[in-house]
């Protein structure tokens, strides 16, 4: 009986755990691969856990008595048994793996190279420079440059080129599930494509000197048509471009330094 009491608490918990960490709709495609994998992995994770955790309540309570062990017999089946079921899971989690890496929203170099032709050659460009302590974003196709906000179209492939002035930074913004290092003396890469409108937030993930923990930004993610009512007004001068549309969520968070 309390085997079985043991059995239904474990079972909850699982269910528990499995509604609990269900990701809600992510809001780039980059975020949609890496919640898929985790999705994934949860699926294979839990019932192993489950297994063993059951496995592990029976022995104790099926040899709790046991004043004379004895050595476990050899079995060769099941040891074969163990590592094939063990092979096929690594397997299963390196190809699970792979195919999200290999996604250019993720590995922006499997999109294929940059010059005309290439994949890549045909997303928005911004330019990203880091700093001590703070963010530059310069788009090249407005000529448009602001400090300490980023603001990008949904559902547009975006590249970002990401430059250092001076010691290593990180460009992370973890709701659209971006993060690359940025290194003084060379340019990297990150890519993206926002598909729900809103605010986020960007910070600096590498350790970066006495201000790294003020080093953050707005990503502001606007309508094709915001978003183009907001260039219009940066290159009329207008420094408090329009962001209408955007809820009051939106509107708090972009507000902030």
């Amino acid at each position: 009986m309390r085997l079985s009491r043991v059995a239904t608490w474990l079972c909850v918990l699982v269910a528990g755990a499995l509604l609990f960490t269900a990701p809600a709709a992510a809001q780039s495609l980059n975020r949609a691969a890496i919640d898929d994998l985790n999705e994934q992995l949860l699926y294979v994770a839990l019932p192993l856990t489950l297994f063993v955790e059951l496995t592990l309540v029976y022995a104790i309570y099926r040899f709790r008595n046991n004043d004379t062990p004895k050595p476990t017999i050899d079995d060769p089946a099941l040891e074969i048994t163990w590592t094939a079921a063990t092979g096929a899971i690594l397997v299963f989690v390196g190809l699970s793996a792979f195919f999200v890496l290999s996604n250019p929203y993720i590995t922006p170099a499997a999109a294929g190279p940059t010059e005309p032709g290439g994949e890549l050659q045909n997303d928005m460009e911004v330019e990203v420079l880091a700093y001590q302590w703070g963010w530059e974003f310069h788009y090249p196709d407005s000529n448009v440059t602001t400090q300490s906000r980023l603001v990008i179209p949904k559902d547009t492939d975006v590249r970002f080129t990401l430059r250092s002035a001076d010691v290593i930074h990180s460009f992370y913004v973890p709701d659209l599930g971006i993060k690359q290092d940025v290194f003084p003396g060379q340019a990297t890469v990150a890519r993206t494509n926002a598909t729900r409108t809103g605010a986020y937030r960007l910070y600096c993930a590498e350790l970066c000197g006495s201000g790294h923990s003020r080093m953050h930004a707005t990503v502001l993610v606007l309508n094709q048509s915001e978003y183009d009512e907001w260039v219009a007004d940066r290159r009329s001068g207008n420094a408090t471009a329009s962001v209408s549309g955007t809820d009051t969520q939106t509107a708090r968070v972009a507000a902030r330094p």
